[in-house]
């Protein structure tokens, strides 16, 4: 067959079946790509495109299979003007790699959105109706889908016979009852200007809590887990049988347990309180929530091993944002078991949740009645697997599950396009 190439070209092959997905991560100034074969699951190439727009642009490039044979990383730096360069300079390192866009074996680009608001529960492919509530929900998500849809755009303009589909980080969150989503404000406001708990790091925490009962041997419909999502960014769900009934970030990422910038939790009057005494605009408060505060604010560190580091030198400042951060987390964990009424694993993820020993060790910490424990031997191990670091003895599994969003993306976006796909056909209808 004929396949049109995005780039005006035209090349002759057999009939493929498509296999490969990419998925696209657009933030404000950067986009993150990976490249997957889903006949095995595995990483073909993945990308950074960072500091978009600005002189000192940089592109690192890692083949991992296939062409580039995991030959290592290349980079390139200069000014990449916009998104839509980014993805082009994307595809040209691809295609270095004989993994080119115009490829008819690949099936679908799946792209992270940040929010889907409560109409989008599945991934979706994305039409012209699908773009436009994405873009009304731009209000709710300021920082976030203005990025999403550019690079939505971007790569429909790229590949626009291609299935492009939406994975939505709100979308886990979905499954969540109407008396843990609702706040206790005039229902006729919050209706009309969506005022909700939505939750976020969705993909993350449908990977780690369906990663944890396959750990513990059972079926995620089988098993209660608290997901704590640590990263600069954290998050916590409550996942019942597989699906979500509680989770920490509300309206948007703000909520919740103390980020690496991010209050977190705080009484809204604090809002009103520096309006009024002090004098802030709303858009000086936003950046003091959301830029200033978590663990940067309390001690001027947003990383967790800076943070320890200083702790061991005897730093009394360190040493108390990082129990204000633990307060938090064990408040958190012990809220879920009361959700959950039994709990069969805590699972750690994300940068901190994966890599700090002291983290995990210290949230666990005096929760023995609630059956939890941790083994100071497996909880020193470093490991990129998912494994266990509770005695035996422990009624209630700790478990450390490296996140994987990206599979996670591709898997839902390939499953989608397959079912859609006519028997025996290459292409979905767009």
């Amino acid at each position: 067959m004929t396949t049109p190439t995005p780039y005006g070209n035209e090349s002759t092959a057999a009939p493929v079946e498509p296999h490969r997905v990419l998925v696209l991560n657009s933030g404000s100034s950067s986009v993150k790509y990976q490249l997957l074969d889903m006949r095995d699951r595995s990483r073909l190439a993945s990308g950074l495109v960072e500091r978009i727009g600005e002189e000192t642009s940089r592109l690192v490039h890692t083949p991992l299979t296939g062409g580039g044979g995991g030959a290592g990383p290349r980079e390139r730096t200069g000014r990449i003007a916009d998104h839509d360069a980014a993805l082009k300079a994307a595809a040209e390192e691809l295609a270095a790699d004989g993994l080119g866009l115009d490829s008819p074996e690949l099936a679908a680009i799946g792209h992270r959105v940040v929010h889907g608001g409560l109409k989008f529960s599945a991934p979706t492919v994305i039409t012209d109706e699908v773009l436009k509530e994405i873009e009304r929900l731009v209000p709710v998500a300021p920082l976030h889908n203005p990025a999403n849809i550019t690079g939505i755009r971007t790569a429909q303009a790229l590949r626009p016979d291609l299935p492009q589909v939406a994975v939505f980080d709100t979308a886990f969150h979905t499954t969540m009852p109407e008396s843990a989503a609702r706040y206790a404000i005039d229902v006729e406001t919050a209706d009309a200007h969506r005022i909700r708990r939505y939750g976020f790091h969705g993909t993350s925490h449908a990977y780690v809590s369906r990663k944890t009962a396959e750990l513990l041997g059972k079926a995620p419909e089988d098993v209660n887990v608290i997901v704590l999502h640590l990263g600069n960014g954290a998050s916590a769900s409550a996942v019942a049988g597989g699906r979500c009934v509680e989770t920490s970030m509300g309206l948007t990422p703000l909520e919740g347990l103390v980020m690496g910038t991010r209050s977190g939790d705080i009484d809204p009057a604090v809002v009103f309180h520096l309006k009024r005494v002090a004098g802030m605009s709303t858009d000086e408060v936003d950046v003091l929530l959301n830029k200033r505060s978590g663990l940067v604010g309390l001690c001027g560190d947003n990383d967790m091993r800076e943070i320890r580091r200083r702790i061991e030198e005897g730093d009394e400042q360190a040493a108390l944002a990082f129990d204000i951060y633990i307060h938090r987390l064990k408040k958190y964990i012990g809220a879920y078991a009361a959700v959950l009424g039994r709990v069969d694993a805590v699972a750690f993820t994300a940068g901190v949740g994966e890599n700090s020993a002291p983290v995990r060790e210290a949230a666990i910490a005096g929760l023995e009645e609630f059956g939890l424990a941790v083994d100071a031997g497996l909880n020193a191990v470093r490991s990129g697997e998912p494994r266990l670091i509770s005695p035996e003895y422990a009624r209630v599994a700790v478990a450390v599950v490296p996140t994987d969003e990206e599979l996670e993306i591709a898997d839902q976006a390939f499953a989608l396009v397959e079912s859609l796909r006519p028997q025996g056909l290459g292409q979905v209808d767009n």
